[in-house]
């Protein structure tokens, strides 16, 4: 497990997940790169191990990794993607909303890593994605061009707005994130001003469907992004969410270990 950022539930989760299927896992801290080239570090501990789970800022590190070593790579997060988030995402909305497909699940703030894997995720099973964010903060181009064609495959609409309003009206579910991801903290002051109208509250969620259940892949930072009678109210999943990721990261690993 190569970790270049702080973590709680992917370190926990993984490493309990690993010992929990009968193997055990190995903890790794600094920056990839540094010491040390990344196809080396990949080409040594593919020798030793039989998996590899990297969390990064630059995805190309995690894209290097897969490319040099020849056992399996888990993307445990970078600044492009975080799969292993929306796997444990939608298992929880289906284990509280039944079928997934033509549920809408509406995102509300940065158009960052998490976004971009729950679009893509959403439109590939069919669930239909409404993402409202700040201009000038809009998700990756390319990755929206690709969900876009996996939505016309499955019938997953996909909405991209300015307007929070507009993005959870009729929604089963509303989901945010924090409004500075590690990395950007330079950026903390200026962002709590733009995305100020984008915070998660008992106003907004209000406009969704009555049922509709407040989600965040943790950690929440009470009184920006969500509200905390919001994420700690009997709407809120957040800590399924969190349970979660034990189930979903176990599944991954049975499957490509």
């Amino acid at each position: 497990m190569l970790f270049e950022k702080p973590s709680l539930r992917t370190r926990v989760t993984f490493e309990a997940g690993m010992t929990q299927l009968g193997g055990n896992a190995i903890y790794l801290e600094g920056r990839l790169g540094q010491r040390e080239s990344v196809p080396d570090v990949a080409r040594n501990l593919d020798r030793w191990l039989d998996g590899i789970m990297a969390r990064t800022f630059d995805h190309q590190t995690v894209i290097e990794l897969a490319e040099y070593a020849d056992v399996p790579v888990i993307n445990g997060l970078s600044d492009r993607e975080h799969p292993c988030q929306a796997f444990a995402d939608f298992q929880t909305l289906a284990e509280r909303k039944g079928p997934v497909h033509g549920l809408k699940l509406a995102y509300v703030g940065d158009g960052n890593n998490v976004a971009h894997s729950l679009f893509l995720l959403a439109a590939k099973i069919g669930t239909h994605f409404a993402l409202a964010c700040p201009k000038g903060y809009e998700p990756d181009a390319n990755l929206w061009a690709s969900a876009l064609k996996s939505a016309n495959e499955t019938g997953s609409i996909l909405t991209l707005t300015h307007d929070p309003i507009e993005a959870v009206a009729d929604a089963d579910a509303v989901y945010t994130d924090v409004w500075t991801s590690m990395g950007q903290e330079a950026e903390a002051e200026e962002r709590k001003g733009i995305f100020q109208p984008y915070q998660v509250n008992a106003e907004l969620v209000g406009r969704a469907k009555p049922d509709a259940l407040v989600m965040h892949c943790l950690p929440a930072h009470r009184g920006e992004e969500i509200t905390a009678d919001i994420v700690d109210g009997p709407q809120s999943v957040v800590f399924d969410q969190a349970e979660n990721r034990l189930h979903a990261q176990k599944a991954v690993l049975a499957l490509v270990l």
